[in-house]
């Protein structure tokens, strides 16, 4: 399965078995995000399959976990009690890095700060048979393109944007640190079936159009909510013109559009790809299995996209949404159209989602040629290598000296500043400005806690060509730029190969495999840290229904796992329920003043931090909830979203709608996400209404009722909840939460 564990193989004939067995039942043509899951059932022969509607037991291949999710994931797991874990596992250091001054400085800071938790995820690792990556060897996605992701694959994350792995054919699905534990634990996983979005491409892309362009105009297209419940697919002959990072690139950038994951079919550039990273010899295995590794002929698609490749130009999306996506042609007016600040601050390329050889050669090639012309950066730049390996082959071939001499900096090989890791300096907080990245997300405040910074996502190639023109106004294709002698030129068209001709240089070895014998590795916690404990169970449903209970907030409009748990200098404390559970929906905007992290205690009157009242009706044995919005707790796979609440005394989220990866988080930490039957139910909520929730009406496939005590004194009212419980996620629930529901059945046996 790949060159860092002995005994894990690829069993393509068992899944080619399990395929043969659901095509007989199901008589059709499959796409190949159905063929994927419907090889991996762990009964393809009973297993009920109607997609969009039955929830799939499925056997992962992989659990990839990155530092900041991982340290809740292994306390979770040690807590079910098993020597080691039962499926392979990786652990990967890339969240805690801040970026400040440097990539090798940075780096050795995070070593220092963070040096209780990297030993308790080094020591742990080595005691449950986990693959260890060190800080400084990159970011868990392209990781795990480099080194893990197969064709047919499946595999899950403890990230948002694991869906990287489907630039090689692998359907890599972000998962809350719950999900984990329990294909750790040896549990099947379970996943709705996802409807499948078919994307067709055809023609070839030129110029500055890049792969990133493709994910673009689709996050324009699907919105942050249109890939919900689906896994996208993309086929046609356009496929073959894509480099397998680039499909990488697209594959990551799904999750803004709310997909469970996104695919392509194996093709030859992913077997260059494979050969490239020392693994033709699983792109020789897929290639005996290559009609199992695409979509059947006739496949049918529940929604059916077609981007000629021909005709696409860039993009360049944002501010504060990664799907308000605009074609360079008309960007300029949009600027001026919505007063958007025209000079750009920053310029910031790399990333998980752009960080490949062929980023990295292309964007060089655009720094070189402008500096032919005697022109440098205009705006602050930064450089993030996604890996050891890219950063040490990029050092070989020159393009890192390019970008120094640039004027970039160098930042370590870690997420940074696209997930809040940035100490930013330059401008003050509350100030207007704009950012350029070819990351992948840009919400509000989420590359430097400054909500007045618009955040602009595009590909390395525009960012750079926006760095030298240190200003949005400025279109590549069409417009000149003047030189150290004041003469105009235009930009060459970027240029750069998709893989390097001599080969990867690995880079410092940065890996650590678990110890043959490993049962004398203890993992220390110290009951005194402020950055590790030892997790308590919660306790199990009373049976009873709650009664006049107060409404915590009711958050307005977005409310992103971002906003229910931040990010950033908060990361510190992952491995920490109760110290981490201080920052629960401090970032959510309270419908009663508009205000963040304001809310009136329905005991005192008082108005509170939002954590702080929580923990005063819990303190009162009072349980609470939450009144949500749209599209609840999109964003990143975050589990503290749905730890903290539980931990703080919460009941149920009670919202519009929710994000998938959400949704299931809370169900796993024993707490009740419910929907609006009538969204327009949740205009009619007041903030200081109480509420009852008739628990006891739980049951699969049936509304609840809650029952409204408005504030203003008048007469109750019933609002209809619906949920999407099944028969096991009713026991979370019942017992307290899905690790409960293990320690119990382990306790039995």
């Amino acid at each position: 399965m790949t060159n860092w564990e002995k005994g894990h193989y690829i069993n393509y004939k068992k899944m080619s078995e399990n395929l043969d067995i659901v095509r007989g039942r199901l008589n059709r043509p499959l796409t190949y995000a159905e063929k994927i899951l419907y090889s991996h059932l762990d009964d393809p022969h009973g297993q009920e399959i109607e997609r969009g509607k039955s929830y799939l037991k499925l056997r992962p291949d992989r659990v990839a976990c990155q530092d900041a999710t991982a340290q809740m994931a292994i306390l979770q797991f040690m807590s079910a009690g098993m020597p080691s874990v039962a499926t392979p596992t990786t652990v990967h250091c890339d969240h805690l890095i801040e970026a400040q001054i440097g990539g090798a400085k940075d780096l050795a800071r995070a070593k220092d700060i963070n040096k209780e938790v990297y030993d308790f995820l080094s020591t742990s690792c080595a005691k449950y048979n986990i693959g260890f990556w060190k800080p400084g060897s990159g970011i868990i996605h392209q990781i795990i393109l480099e080194n893990y992701a197969f064709p047919g694959g499946l595999l899950i994350g403890t990230d948002s944007h694991t869906p990287n792995g489907g630039g090689l054919g692998m359907a890599a699905i972000g998962v809350g640190g719950a999900d984990a534990v329990d294909v750790m634990a040896n549990l099947p996983w379970e996943l709705k079936a996802p409807k499948v979005i078919g994307i067709k491409l055809t023609g070839k892309m030129s110029g500055w159009t890049s792969p990133k362009d493709i994910i673009l105009k689709v996050a324009g297209i699907l919105t942050v909510k249109g890939g919900t419940g689906a896994i996208v697919e993309y086929h046609g002959p356009g496929t073959e013109n894509l480099s397998c990072t680039g499909m990488g690139t697209i594959c990551n950038m799904g999750a803004e559009i709310g997909a469970t994951t996104s695919v392509f079919p194996f093709n030859d550039r992913m077997y260059d790809y494979l050969a490239a990273t020392k693994r033709q010899h699983i792109g020789d295995f897929a290639r005996e299995y290559q009609k199992d590794l695409k979509e059947d002929e006739g496949a049918e698609y529940d929604e059916f996209h077609e981007i000629d490749l021909n005709t696409l130009e860039p993009y360049v999306n944002g501010p504060f949404t990664p799907d308000l996506a605009t074609p360079i042609s008309k960007f300029k007016e949009a600027v001026k159209e919505h007063k958007w600040p025209e000079e750009v601050k920053v310029g910031l390329i790399g990333s998980c989602t752009n960080s490949s050889y062929e980023d990295m050669s292309r964007a060089a090639s655009i720094a070189e040629d402008a500096m032919a012309h005697g022109l440098k950066a205009k705006a602050v730049f930064t450089v993030t290598p996604g890996s050891e390996q890219i950063r040490a082959t990029i050092a070989r071939d020159g393009q890192l000296e390019t970008f120094e001499r640039f004027g970039g900096m160098v930042l370590a090989n870690a997420c940074g500043p696209c997930i809040g890791q940035w100490d930013r300096k330059d401008v003050k907080k509350g100030e207007p400005n704009t950012i350029v990245s070819s990351y992948n997300r840009n919400f509000t405040g989420r590359n430097d806690a400054n909500p007045a910074t618009h955040a602009f996502v595009t590909s390395p190639d525009m960012v750079l060509a926006m760095t030298i023109a240190g200003t949005l106004n400025f279109n590549p294709l069409t417009d000149t730029l003047k030189d150290s002698n004041g003469k105009e030129f235009k930009l060459k068209e970027p240029t750069g190969d998709g893989l390097p001709r001599n080969g990867y240089d690995p880079g410092e070895d940065t890996y650590q495999a678990p110890p043959e014998d490993r049962s004398q590795v203890s993992v220390a916690v110290s009951p005194s840290s402020d950055r590790l404990q030892i997790l308590e169970p919660f306790k199990p449903w009373d049976g009873k229904d709650a009664l006049d209970i107060p409404i915590l907030i009711k958050a307005q409009g977005k409310t992103t796992t971002d906003h229910i748990s931040m990010a950033g200098p908060w990361l510190k404390y992952r491995g920490h329920l109760d110290n981490i559970s201080n920052n629960m929906l401090i970032g959510a905007t309270n419908a009663a003043n508009g205000e963040a992290n304001k809310v009136k205690n329905a005991t005192t009157g008082e108005w509170d931090a939002v954590p702080a009242t929580a923990r005063d009706y819990k303190k009162k044995g009072i349980p609470w909830v939450v009144i949500g919005d749209w599209n609840y707790g999109e964003g990143s796979s975050r589990e503290h979203a749905a730890l903290e609440p539980r931990h703080l005394g919460g009941l149920a989220i009670i919202v519009r709608s929710f994000a998938r990866i959400h949704e299931t988080n809370l169900k796993k930490q024993g707490m009740l996400p419910l929907t609006f039957h009538d969204p327009a139910d949740y205009d009619k909520i007041q903030p200081y209404d109480k509420v009852d929730l008739m628990c006891t009406e739980l049951a699969v496939g049936k509304p609840i009722t809650m029952k409204v005590h408005p504030a203003d004194g008048s007469e109750a009212y019933d609002v209809k909840l619906d949920q999407t419980f099944n028969e096991s996620q009713l026991e979370w629930f019942h017992n307290g939460s899905a690790l409960n529901t293990m320690a119990k059945k382990a306790a039995s046996k």
